[in-house]
């Protein structure tokens, strides 16, 4: 499957988001004095609560990476794609194409 550029560039920033929103998400879940991630704010003892969210901010940002690296690899595609179709209309023109 070939992607657009626009829906490669969605997925890089889709990671990318992901990546913050998560991360962040998971710094605020460790901090709750509030007595739902933790009894009485002790870190000794998390709740139910402390464990699916952490479950879905660990499955979210995994899947956030996975989406972000198919987009960085569309686009490396493409990239090397447009130097190849100069690289062919321009015989003098080397392309700059990776080894990966």
């Amino acid at each position: 499957m070939k992607l657009s550029r626009r829906a490669s560039w969605f997925l890089v920033a889709f990671g990318v988001w992901s990546v913050i929103v998560w991360t962040t998400f998971v710094k605020n879940l460790w901090k709750d004095t509030s007595g739902l991630a933790f009894h009485h704010g002790d870190h000794s003892s998390p709740t139910t609560y402390f464990w699916i969210h952490l479950t879905l901010a660990i499955v979210s940002f995994a899947l956030g990476v996975v989406i972000g690296t198919f987009g960085v690899r569309s686009l490396r595609t493409l990239r090397r794609e447009s130097a190849e179709a100069a690289a062919a209309t321009d015989p003098e023109r080397t392309p700059e194409v990776s080894s990966r």
